[in-house]
Formats: structure tokens, sequence, C-alpha cells
């Protein structure tokens, strides 16, 4: 009962194949290609797999037409259909507190199914009850999710990420270029500035929305982080987090079971 997740953010579509679909499933194969080389997949990486999946489950945000060349390579290679998570009013234990629910990016909305069940998994092993939690991915944008211990999404941020902050400086202002520098705590050269500048900019957001959620639950939430550049942000935060490189394929996981049930 192998399982395909796929997860196709702004710049790489990601992947990764499962025993079964339900959290805690061993991963047998996994990969990632740029949105430019999707039509590899078939021919490529997904060729000799050691299993064929029976199901799959993605999430996209890049669009349509990105959307539609991945679901060519699984139809060319898989005999499965694919499926795809739309945000909705309420999903696997997590209740969506947005305006327009559905207008919530559907990775940010998996991503807080996956960090909701491991912080219950985590509690229980505890014997403790329900926490409040930040979630944070921290790719080519860069959102920062609370949510309450109930586990309702009660709103989140949406911000640059680094790399967007850094061309749109070099874009907007004279003389200053993407820069190869060190996150200083008092930056002494042009490099290092931007580079410093734009990762407290994140480290800063965080710690807002802790503050935020902390506040309005009276209780210290579990801070999660995820995403392609989490690992480099996480020397310059200064609230207690846990790295969770998995985040969106373990939401994958659980809704996938959810709704098997």
């Amino acid at each position: 009962m192998a399982f395909l997740a796929i997860d196709i953010g702004n710049t790489r579509l990601k992947w990764a194949l499962y025993d079964m679909a339900r959290p805690g499933a061993v991963a047998l194969a996994s990969g990632a290609e740029f949105l430019d080389h999707i039509e590899k997949l078939a021919d490529g990486p997904w060729s000799d797999l050691p299993i064929a999946p029976v199901s799959m489950l993605g999430c996209v945000v890049a669009g349509d037409a990105v959307r539609r060349r991945a679901e060519e390579q699984v139809h060319e290679r898989f005999d499965c259909s694919p499926r795809w998570v739309v945000s909705s009013a309420a999903e696997a234990g997590v209740v969506n507190g947005y305006d327009h629910p559905t207008r919530l990016g559907a990775d940010r909305w998996v991503a807080m199914i996956g960090a909701r069940h491991r912080m219950l998994a985590q509690q229980r092993e505890l014997d403790k009850g329900s926490r409040p939690m930040v979630v944070v991915m921290i790719g080519t944008a860069v959102t920062v999710e609370a949510i309450d211990a109930e586990g309702k999404f009660l709103g989140g941020l949406i911000l640059p990420g680094h790399g967007i902050m850094l061309r749109a400086l070099e874009s907007g202002t004279a003389g200053l270029h993407v820069p190869t520098g060190e996150v200083r705590e008092f930056p002494t050269n042009t490099s290092d500035a931007l580079t410093s500048g734009g990762t407290y900019a994140i480290a800063g957001a965080v710690e807002r929305m802790v503050q935020h959620v902390r506040t309005h639950c009276g209780a210290e939430p579990a801070c999660y982080i995820t995403g392609g550049a989490g690992w480099k942000m996480a020397p310059s935060m200064n609230v207690n987090f846990e790295l969770v490189e998995s985040l969106i394929m373990d939401g994958l996981l659980v809704v996938a079971e959810a709704r098997a049930a």
C-alpha cells in the first residue's frame, strides 16, 4: 500500500514514497526537482522506485500549470490518481480561522496539520495536554502561523524570504549587491549588514508571534520550524524551537490517513 506525497513549492517539487499512508510510515525513497525539471521525474527518479504507489496526495502553491505538469508525470509512471489538498474549514484536528479558508495556502495548512499531530504525540509521551503552537516555514517566502491549544488557526504572517529581501534591496538601491556575508551582532561591512538584516527580520517576526501566542493563550507555545532554509535561521533564533525538515510530508500523511478513515 505504498503512498506518494508531493509538495510543490515556489522553487522546487519535493516528493517522498512511503510504505503506507499513515503518520510514522517508513520513507522508501525521496527527492526534489527544480520546477523547470519536473518532466524528468517519470523517466528519471521515479523510474526505479522499489515499489509503485497505489495512492498519492500533494499540496501545490506554484499554480495550475505546474500542477498539471506534475500530474502528467504521475499518470505516465503510476497507476493512481493525483489528489491535492485544498484548505478547508477544518481537517485532521485543525480548525481554519482564515477569513476565507480556501484562500489559505495549502502548504501552510498541511504544515499546521503535521505540526499539531507532532505536538500531540510529544505531549502524550509526557502525559501532558495540548499546547498552542507557532509554525514557521522558511523558503522562498516565510510564513509564521499561530495555532491555539484547541487546534484553531488564529492567523499568520507572510514575509519575504531572505533571497527576495536581498534582491529587492539590490534592485532598488544603488551600489548594493546580493551579498555573501555572515550574520553578525554588529556588522561592520555591507555584505554582513545585508545578510544580518534579512536574518534578524525573519527572527524578529517569529519572536513577535511567539509573544502574541504566549499572551493570547496564556501558555508557552511549541515552536516548529521547517522549509529549505530553516537550518540557516537556526543559529539566529532566540526562542526555543524544533527544526523539522519533513513537516509538510508529515502533514500529508496525517491528512491521507484521516481521509481514509
